[in-house]
C-alpha cells in the first residue's frame, strides 16, 4: 500500500449512505455508541461494533458484535485483512466500501441481477425474478429476509433470527411460535411475487437458510 494514501470508507447503504472517514489513525471503531468513530444508530448494531485496525502495512477488521460483521458476505471471524473495494456489513444496517487506493468507487452496490432475488437493503425494495414485491414487506419480515440475505447458503439459527429482528427481547419474550408464525408470512409474501420457487427453507433442527438460485 502507498504510504502517501490514506484508505477511506464510504457508506454505501443504511442511515449514514454517502458518508466518508478518512482512516487517519491506526484504529476506528464503528458502533452504536455516539463516541464511535463512525456511529450507526441502529438496534441491531452492538455498542462497539466492529473495529479497523492498522497492523504493519495492512489494515484489517475484526468483529466484536453478537448479529456479525461481513466482508464480501463473508462473516468476519478473527481479524481479516481488507483489501481495495471490499464491502463490509455491519449486520443489517449499513454497508460500507474500503477503498485503499485513490480510485474512484461507485456509491451504489453492484446489483445481484444474476439472482432469482434481488434487495435493495438501502430503499428497502425486493424483486424476484425482474418483479417488485408489493405492498413493502412489514419491518420484521424485512429484517428476516436480510438476514438470510446476508448469508446467501447458510443456516441462520433461531438464535440469531431473534436478535435480527427483536434486538430489544428480553429472555424468553419470543416464542418458536412467534419465530415460525413469521417465517411463514414472509414465505406467504414471496409466493405473491414469485410462486414458482420456495426461497425460505427450514432446516430442521438448526434454523433457515435462503435459497437464492442463478436466474435459469
Amino acid at each position: 500500500m502507498n504510504d502517501e494514501i490514506t484508505p477511506i470508507l464510504i457508506a454505501q447503504s443504511g442511515p449514514l449512505r454517502g458518508q466518508r472517514w478518512g482512516l487517519n489513525d491506526d484504529e476506528l471503531v464503528i458502533g452504536r455508541d455516539t463516541d464511535c468513530d463512525v456511529a450507526v444508530r441502529e438496534n441491531t448494531v452492538s455498542r462497539r461494533h466492529a473495529i479497523i485496525f492498522r497492523e504493519g502495512r495492512e489494515w484489517k477488521i475484526e468483529d466484536n458484535s453478537k448479529n456479525g460483521t461481513y466482508v464480501n458476505q463473508e462473516r468476519v471471524v478473527g481479524p481479516v485483512v481488507l483489501r481495495d473495494g471490499d464491502v463490509i456489513s455491519i449486520a443489517a444496517a449499513v454497508q460500507i466500501a474500503f477503498v485503499g487506493s485513490d480510485v474512484t468507487v461507485p456509491l451504489d452496490l453492484p446489483a445481484r441481477s444474476d439472482r432469482r432475488m434481488r434487495v435493495d437493503i438501502d430503499a428497502r425494495r425486493v424483486w424476484c425474478v425482474n418483479r417488485e414485491l408489493l405492498p413493502a414487506l412489514s419491518k420484521p419480515q424485512y429484517r428476516l429476509l436480510v438476514l438470510l440475505y446476508l448469508h446467501p447458503g447458510d443456516v441462520c439459527t433461531r438464535e440469531e433470527v431473534i436478535r435480527a429482528v427483536w434486538p430489544d427481547a428480553i429472555g424468553a419474550a419470543v416464542t418458536e411460535q412467534s419465530i415460525d408464525a413469521l417465517v411463514r408470512r414472509l414465505r406467504d409474501r414471496l409466493i405473491e411475487c414469485d410462486p414458482e420457487h420456495q426461497y425460505v427453507e427450514t432446516v430442521r433442527g438448526h434454523g433457515f437458510r435462503l435459497d437464492n438460485p442463478l436466474k435459469s
